[in-house]
């Protein structure tokens, strides 16, 4: 971002991927750790 751009919000759908990228690092966190469980179990 420049500094000359106005401040104003992202486009709707900027946000919306920005949300689905944060969901699917969520997911993707917690399917790590469940798999160093599985791997700790046995």
């Amino acid at each position: 971002m420049l500094w000359s751009d106005p401040e104003n919000e992202p486009p709707e759908d900027m946000r919306d991927m920005q949300a689905m990228l944060r969901r699917a690092g969520i997911l993707l966190a917690l399917a790590m750790v469940l798999a160093m469980f599985a791997v700790g179990l046995h």
